[in-house]
């Protein structure tokens, strides 16, 4: 496997079915050293406070995940020393997390230490109305997204129509084999770890692909919306974990329900997804093209509903990422509400306590 230190990705997501969270995932609770728990407001630095220990343990050698916001790409939501088994993070709104072995595993770092509570006081009424507006803003993007998914759907009946099953199952048994060939069974189950590699933001569609496919067998799916390719990572997903593989499952950021790409680091494999909104430049061991697999003459009588499908669904994901823009706005004005209000020096010292902990629980292993 290439060296690969720094991976990117998405905890949580803007979706179908609103904010969806994959947050048990960052590190079960069962398999962790340390689980800190950030509380505190917009603006209070928390972003800021993990890329430092995130940057820092990066510098050192240490493998870490960064997983960003899907409300602002730009910042983090956690972070993972994957080596120390230790996590970091935000258990704000609207990824409440709560301790659940206080103490066991889990640490609440709480900024509203840091702060000045009474100069926040004085933008109560602003703080409340620009929170009512950014709550409103969300629940309508989620709404488009909804609908953007029932458009979806109708093109993905057409291909589920179109698809040739034959063609489907010889390909599928020919990507067993070249994978599986040389895997002998472990005899306990595997586990899967989901998580999500885009996400729908402020910035438009985002993901992280290039940091994460770095394996020694990359297989691209190609297609187009709703074309079928899904089926073909749960069948591998289902084999890899039958034979006691541990694998990791990217879903998509749309349908959370939908798995979108899958890594078995046990193989140095990964099978990826490519189409219009999201693809990786990292080279692939073998392309398949979904088109093969389709009936020709099926689609070209409905490819004006494809065509028109595919319009209005690039419309209606217009409106939704207008309004996650517009709330991302609202909520940059609510931050400076925070920020000069906050210790950033005592916030700082806490940081370089962490890193003094974290250090030093390295030195021991």
């Amino acid at each position: 496997m290439s060296e690969n230190r720094a991976r990117h990705m998405f905890p949580g997501g803007n979706t179908s079915l609103g904010f969806f969270s994959y947050y048990d995932h960052i590190l079960p609770q069962e398999q962790a050293s340390r689980i800190y728990v950030i509380k505190g407001g917009p603006g209070t630095g928390k972003s800021r406070f993990m890329k430092t220990i995130a940057h820092e343990m990066l510098s050192r050698g240490y493998r870490v995940e960064f997983m960003h916001c899907s409300s602002d790409s730009n910042s983090l939501d956690a972070i993972l020393i994957q080596d120390l088994k230790v996590a970091m993070m935000d258990g704000t709104a609207p990824h409440v997390i709560d301790p659940k072995h206080p103490g066991a595993v889990d640490e609440i770092l709480n900024f509203g230490a840091f702060w000045n509570e009474e100069g926040i006081k004085n933008h109560k009424k602003e703080i409340f109305e620009d929170s009512r507006e950014i709550s409103r803003l969300f629940s309508r993007a989620y709404g488009y997204l909804g609908a953007a998914h029932g458009i979806y759907q109708q093109s993905a009946s057409i291909y589920a129509r179109a698809l040739e099953r034959g063609k489907l199952n010889r390909m599928i048994l020919s990507l067993e084999k070249e994978l599986f060939a040389d895997a002998d069974s472990t005899g306990e189950p595997g586990r899967e770890r989901s998580l999500f590699a885009s996400a729908i933001t402020p910035e438009g569609y985002v993901n992280y692909l290039d940091s994460l496919l770095n394996l020694g067998t990359v297989y691209q799916i190609r297609g187009d919306m709703g074309t079928g390719e899904e089926e073909i990572l749960v069948r591998l997903r289902n084999r890899a974990l039958t034979c006691g593989y541990d694998v990791e499952g990217f879903y998509c950021a749309l349908n959370p329900r939908k798995l979108e790409h899958l890594i078995i680091p046990g193989l140095d494999a990964a099978i990826t997804t490519s189409n219009s909104y999201h693809h990786c430049s990292t080279g692939a061991t073998r392309t398949i093209d979904m088109m093969d697999l389709m009936d020709p003459g099926l689609l070209k009588r409905h490819q004006s509903e494809l065509e028109e499908n595919r319009t209005v669904f690039d419309g209606v994901m217009s409106v939704a990422l207008g309004s996650i823009r517009q709330a991302k706005e609202n909520h940059d004005r609510l931050e400076k509400y925070y920020i000069p209000y906050m210790d950033f020096k005592a916030m700082d010292a806490c940081c370089q306590e962490i890193l003094h902990r974290l250090t030093e629980k390295g030195s021991e292993q």
